[in-house]
């Protein structure tokens, strides 16, 4: 069940895999008596980290301003495994037309969100319609009917993502804004290093680190990435078969780009993890060996909440180089 703030209007990363549980609890405030619900993987994601925390307070006066300047009426925001480090709701613009608010989490690996779909311009991502960069708040095109890729099997996912993926990959501009992989890259590096105490294998971890740091360095091209895309991050639409949302862009090896979707097929990545990779990587087009090495160091050395008893190490020992 989501939780409610009284008085206002996916994280990028390894999946989790294995845990269940309930939504945690989120305090509430009263604000002019309007209420808002805050679903509760993304209070969860916002409670110890105190940027976060700050913003999460702020939410309720952001959503009422953005509600009187962009004249909307704001319904229920979504709520679900997929939503976890921004709100997000439908909304009546006043002309009647249905839209998405949405207001990102500060986070790192999606600070150029706005700038990403500006960049790509509906194709194949949804259309930007407002945006407020200093917020991070963004008005969307609705997809309808919004249902997420995640319904269909997975090797027809597969068939879904792969020609979204090439869509996305051009070259930006000299001038353009975007970081490149590297750097969320160094950022992932820097924080593993932070959990060394927990790690049970170092070994696995630390080759995982320099395969990470090798990948970043030796791109054979330097296209714009989603980095996020998955099949909860694919909705059906009406304008297209399907839309790209939630875009975290960098520029670097499309390799990379294969593998936050191959690491949600978790279960086809235990029974056969080779056959699944070569599988999507021979359908993109890119380097079969590249997109294994890719999969390797995420799976070895991404930070992540829990190092024990881990199945992302038991997946980096199955394939490791």
């Amino acid at each position: 069940m989501p939780q409610t703030v009284e008085g206002a209007a996916p994280e990028h990363g390894l999946p989790k895999i294995g845990v269940v549980g309930m939504d945690p609890p989120h305090p509430t405030s009263q604000n002019r008596g309007v209420t808002f619900t805050i679903p509760g993987r993304l209070a969860a994601a916002c409670r110890d980290v105190p940027e976060r925390a700050a913003w999460l307070a702020q939410l309720p006066d952001l959503l009422r301003d953005l509600e009187q300047r962009w004249s909307l009426t704001i319904g229920a925001p979504f709520d679900g495994d997929e939503v976890s480090c921004a709100w997000v709701a439908p909304v009546a613009l006043a002309t009647g037309r249905s839209a998405v608010l949405k207001l990102g989490m500060p986070h790192m690996e999606g600070e150029h969100e706005i700038d990403g779909l500006r960049f790509w311009n509906g194709d194949p991502t949804v259309w930007l319609l407002e945006a407020d960069d200093d917020l991070g708040a963004m008005l969307l095109e609705h997809c309808e009917p919004g249902t997420v890729l995640r319904t269909l099997p997975e090797p027809e996912q597969d068939l879904v993502i792969v020609p979204l993926l090439r869509r996305l990959w051009r070259s930006p501009m000299a001038s353009h804004p975007f970081r490149p992989l590297s750097a969320m890259i160094a950022h992932w590096s820097e924080e593993t290093l932070a959990q060394a105490e927990h790690w049970r294998d170092e070994g696995i971890v630390r080759e995982g680190l320099r395969v990470f740091e090798e990948l970043a360095i030796s791109a054979p091209a330097h296209v714009m990435l989603a980095t996020d895309l998955h099949a909860g991050n694919v909705l059906r639409a009406r304008r297209e078969p399907w839309l790209v949302i939630d875009p975290k862009p960098f520029v670097g090896d499309p390799a990379y780009d294969a593998t936050q979707h191959l690491l949600n097929c978790d279960l086809r990545l235990r029974l056969d993890p080779d056959a699944t990779i070569r599988r999507f990587a021979d359908l993109l087009g890119v380097d079969y060996d590249r997109v294994r090495l890719w999969m390797f160091a995420r799976a070895a050395a991404e930070p992540r909440n829990d190092w024990n008893d881990d199945p992302w190490t038991n997946l980096a020992r199955a394939i490791a180089p």
